[in-house]
Order: structure tokens, then sequence, then C-alpha cells
């Protein structure tokens, strides 16, 4: 018995469906890792608040520490 030929409409189709399941999850594997990164940062965000709450050092310090300046740069 010899192979039957698919035609390639039929090819194209078959490979339409399988790309569509493939994009829906590729899209929701995006959505989880967006999720994710959201909900480290929150946590981030929360562990800072934490340490500003027992830190010793200044407010206009810990501006210049986040804006990337030294201390000498604040006198100025």
């Amino acid at each position: 018995m010899g192979r039957r030929a698919v035609p390639i409409d039929e090819q194209i189709s078959r490979q339409e469906v399988v790309v569509l399941a493939m994009k829906k999850k590729y899209d929701a594997s995006v959505e989880k890792l967006a999720k994710l990164v959201d909900k480290k940062k929150e946590l981030e965000s929360k562990e800072i608040l934490e340490l500003l709450k027992t830190t010793t050092r200044s407010f206009e310090e810990i501006k210049a520490f986040l804006k990337g300046e030294e201390p000498d740069e604040e006198a100025e």
C-alpha cells in the first residue's frame, strides 16, 4: 500500500490549529510571568518600607542614595 498524499490546504489547516493552541499556551505563560514579576516587586517594596521604619539614616540621605549621589554632592 502506498501513502496517501495529504493536500497542502489540509496540511495548512492542521498546522494553524497547532499554532493556535501553542499561542494560547504562550499567552497564558506570559500572563503568569507578568503576575509573578508584579508580586516580586510588591514584596520588595514592602521589604524596603519595613527597612525604612528601622533605619537611622535621614530622609535626605536615603533620597541621595537612591538617586546615586555621593554624600558630598548632597551638600552642594
